[in-house]
């Protein structure tokens, strides 16, 4: 499990507690900012190895296991500290460990390395980090076997069971669903003087900051539109993207005679996290259900393309292909990151990230030729000409 102190890494491990005689936890891995939390868990599922990013935590978390263990009640000596590894390659070490299932729930696209690292042993990978899948493309399904790679995202989560009703060739398109955000219904002129406030505060999940902003401007949508084409195949063209502020209806695919077949639940991530460990079969009890008894009213709106331009400018990224998607996914990070710090608008988030995958350096390569190198260098290049595009706003 990677990023096991994180939003979906702890209610991972709530799905195991539910379910023990369904999972076993052999590894865990973190960044490292919470040591504490990271020590309870790796004692309390007995895990064999535990890796952390930041290797000066090491130290920490060996002493947070002591205090663990004493405040579990374990006499002097009564359990064994499993095997650490530190450093940046921590959990790329853990994702290689012997396991049935890699549940990889790390936040951004340092996620890469574990990604691949998890594909080559031959486990099962639940992936929440979509990140690793958008910018590593190619070279993430090349390493991928039929029905190695599950998503853990409750959009993909729910394509993936709607698509269980028909074949391949009975596809017509895909329908992914958006909560909106907090300021659907605006034009773009009235999101200039949107505050990271008033962006961070959304109205069904709850997410992490860059993740709450991003559905904010619908780049996370725009994100999830490129990972719904490198996880089932189906043409950009052929997938669509409404608006559904209640977040019941998680996704849809629509049959070539006309039907669609949509995936409903409340919103609650252990749904598609229990999911993805046990796929392809279900866990009892996983989540709540609806309930039936009570009334219930489901909008679902089109999307406005001029105030929400991420979903239209992912399409020409993915279609694009190469570094693109690496340069588009940087390029919004370091965005967020001026907005969040009041640095630039909340329109401008886009238009960085417009400008910075328009002046994109060609050469990059396509398909398979994609290596791990050509996205770091292309994050690292978005990430310099954002900053830079940023700063020169600012004067």
């Amino acid at each position: 499990m990677l990023g096991s102190t994180g939003s979906i890494g702890t209610q991972a491990l709530e799905v195991v507690r539910r379910a023990p005689d369904r999972f076993r936890v052999v590894a865990l891995a973190a960044g490292g900012d919470r040591v504490e939390l990271l020590a309870e868990q790796a004692l309390a599922f007995g895990v064999e190895v535990v890796g952390i990013a930041r290797a000066s935590a090491a130290q920490d978390l060996q002493l947070a296991f002591y205090a663990a263990a004493q405040a579990q009640g374990y006499a002097t000596g009564g359990f064994a500290v499993p095997k650490i590894l530190a450093g940046p390659d921590a959990a790329t070490e853990v994702a290689a460990w012997p396991s049935d299932v890699v549940l990889n729930g790390i936040s951004g696209s340092i996620g890469l390395a574990p990604t691949l690292a998890a594909l080559e042993t031959g486990s099962t990978l639940a992936l929440a980090n979509k990140e690793s899948l958008i910018v590593g493309g190619p070279l993430v399904t090349a390493r991928a076997t039929q029905g190695q790679l599950v998503p853990v995202d409750s959009e993909h989560s729910a394509l993936a069971q709607c698509l269980r009703g028909g074949r391949r060739e009975e596809v017509s398109r895909l329908v992914l669903t958006a909560s909106g955000g907090p300021f659907r219904g605006r034009s773009r002129a009235e999101l200039v003087d949107v505050t990271p406030a008033e962006a961070l505060a959304h109205p069904t999940w709850a997410m992490g900051p860059v993740v709450t902003v991003n559905s904010a401007t619908l780049v996370n949508k725009g994100l999830e539109l490129i990972e719904a084409h490198l996880l089932f195949g189906i043409p950009y063209t052929d997938i669509s993207v409404v608006v559904h502020p209640q977040s019941v209806v998680h996704s849809m695919v629509e049959f070539t005679d006309g039907s669609t077949l949509a995936q409903c639940a409340p919103p609650d991530m252990r749904l598609p996290i229990a999911l993805a460990m046990a796929w392809p079969d279900r866990v009892p009890g996983a989540a709540a259900g609806i309930d039936w008894s009570a009334a219930h009213c489901w909008e679902l709106l089109p999307m406005d393309s001029t105030a929400f331009p991420a979903v239209a400018l992912a399409a020409e990224v993915g279609q694009a292909g190469g570094i693109a998607p690496a340069a588009y996914n940087a390029a919004n990070e370091q965005a967020v990151e001026a907005f969040l710090r009041g640095r630039i608008s909340f329109p401008a988030i886009l238009d960085t990230v417009a400008a910075v995958v328009s002046e994109r350096p060609g050469g990059d390569g396509s398909g398979n030729a994609l290596t791990v190198e050509d996205v770091l260098s292309a994050e690292t290049w978005a990430r310099h000409r954002a900053d830079a595009l940023i700063e020169g706003a600012a004067r």
